[in-house]
């Protein structure tokens, strides 16, 4: 598929995921809604989100980290807005960022004012604690104002008290009930440009929660396990949790949830994509987890690679797999490939068919020359065929 005549060549990433039926992911189906020039829900690509950890009244401080995440991939970046001062920033940082803004809006409503006339292109925000049926009018008159859209937050550690008294804890049917009572309050004032999420830093209480959500409601729906931990820890709950979900054909944007630098959050949430077939950006890296038969150092040549292929946005695979039990075969499933060999000599494999050695020395050089080499020559392609390959990952 897609190498007949008149067909769109595919790289071995695209096609990895697009020929196989049992790798399909059925996407639920939901309205669109656009985060400024982003649409997220219908058939658009399941964007990434990240938050910044500065203080937002820094404006300096918070563009920098906005730019480092859009950078890695974000396609859209929240900002916590607590007070006056960080509203106060949000023109500059709206302007300079490059990307949509979402002001996070807890209890203040003012806030809310504040960051849609500010430029914010979504308010994070849940109608019902904010105060007033009055003052969410307000809320919703600035957001049609502004072209704000919104996302309605619901979190298994701040649910109402009647929720809670009904349910005894926190558990699925008590966050879908009490996304919809917040949904209601913005249907009743005519806006329905919205997302939900209801998040949980339990897998199996934010998952089921979902599942009853997806089946209440064609809203788009906002993922992650909230509180996830730490680097290793949150990744592998996100992991379990948001993939679970997408495998399911749930959700429509995502957000991994890390105590850790917000990049790193766009790169497990970019991973999750990629191991789906549901987003195809940079190089796939196969590789071993290497032993005594490898040829060369495995661990450190992928981690040399990840870093220097970080730049490459085009979709590919690379297969870096250190002795021959496994390497040839893998190396014919990916579009460049090296497999150990003995005495210092490597076998390079281009489109999955043997074509050179290389011995120890600048190894590592070789392959990104060969990687950097053929996204070129793919966005060449693509240019020539009027699409943006990198646009379309």
């Amino acid at each position: 598929m897609g190498n007949g005549p008149g067909c769109k060549q595919q790289t071995k990433a695209e096609q990895d995921m697009s020929i196989r039926p049992w790798r399909d992911v059925i996407r639920r189906k939901s309205r669109q809604i656009m985060v400024g020039t982003v649409p997220v829900g219908g058939d658009a690509p399941i964007s990434v989100q990240t938050m910044t950890n500065t203080l937002t009244s820094d404006a300096a401080a918070t563009i920098r980290q906005v730019h480092a995440a859009s950078e890695a991939g974000a396609d859209i970046v929240r900002v916590s807005c607590p007070d006056e001062a960080s509203t106060a920033a949000m023109p500059e940082i709206c302007r300079e960022a490059g990307v949509p803004v979402v002001a996070d809006i807890h209890f203040h409503y003012k806030r809310a004012l504040e960051a849609a006339d500010a430029g914010a292109a979504c308010l994070r925000i849940n109608p019902g604690n904010i105060g007033s049926s009055e003052r969410v009018k307000e809320v919703v008159r600035a957001a049609k104002a502004n072209g704000c859209s919104m996302r309605i937050g619901v979190n298994a550690g701040s649910l109402e008290k009647h929720l809670l008294e009904k349910y005894a804890e926190p558990c699925p049917e008590a966050l879908v009930e009490s996304a919809l009572e917040h949904a209601k309050l913005l249907e009743d004032n005519d806006f329905f440009d919205f997302k939900i999420s209801v998040k949980a830093s339990d897998v199996f209480l934010a998952v089921a929660a979902y599942h009853g959500l997806a089946d209440a409601c064609d809203y788009p729906l906002h993922l992650g396990i909230t509180e996830a931990g730490g680097l290793t820890g949150g990744t592998v709950k996100s992991s379990i949790g948001i993939g679970s979900l997408l495998w399911a054909g749930i959700g429509d944007t995502v957000r991994v949830s890390l105590s850790a630098d917000p990049v790193e959050e766009v790169k497990v949430g970019f991973e999750i994509l990629k191991s789906l077939g549901l987003r195809h950006r940079g190089v796939r890296i196969v590789s071993c987890p290497s032993c005594a038969r490898q040829a060369f150092p495995v661990i450190k040549t992928v981690e040399t690679l990840e870093e220097r292929l970080a730049h490459i946005h085009t979709p590919m695979s690379l297969s870096i797999i250190g002795c021959v039990v496994n390497g040839p075969g893998e190396a014919r499933e990916t579009d460049i490939g090296l497999t150990g060999g003995g005495n210092g000599n490597h076998m390079v494999y281009l489109s999955g068919v043997t074509d050179h050695k290389i011995d120890d020395d600048k190894l590592v050089d070789h392959i990104v020359e060969l990687v950097e080499a053929k996204a070129a020559e793919l966005d060449a392609e693509a240019a020539n065929s009027g699409e943006d390959i990198k646009a379309a990952s």
